[in-house]
């Protein structure tokens, strides 16, 4: 599981990107398709084109790392547009990594009064 900091800038590649690519591809998409430095300490999220796959890449100062995730049921919910990045908090990447949809997450039960 990534620990990530609330400090931490977090991107969504929008549209879909290919799953085959390792941390090596992906940084590269993140310097050559989403003009951002790979390299600075941000997470950058992708998804694949079936949308049950998400691939999280981030430089924690020593290396890079690769997190994956893949869910059996459902896709992740993902911004409509093409092209680009989205900026997301490290709360809604938390529902994010749990399938939840970040964009307007519900409560499941909201008091109606104090007594």
């Amino acid at each position: 599981m990534i620990a990530i900091s609330s400090t931490s800038r977090i991107w969504i590649a929008t549209g879909h990107t290919d799953m085959r690519k390792g941390m090596q591809g992906l940084s590269l998409l993140v310097q050559e398709n989403l003009d951002r430095d790979a390299f600075a300490g941000d997470v950058f999220v992708f998804r694949g084109r079936g949308g049950s796959l998400i691939k999280a890449l981030w430089h924690d100062g020593i290396g890079l790392s690769l997190y994956a995730k893949r869910l059996d049921r459902g896709r992740f919910v993902w911004p409509v547009t093409v092209g680009g990045v989205v900026a997301l908090s490290a709360a809604q990447m938390s529902y994010l990594r749990e399938a939840i949809d970040w964009r307007n997450p519900q409560h499941t039960w909201r008091p109606q009064s104090a007594g």
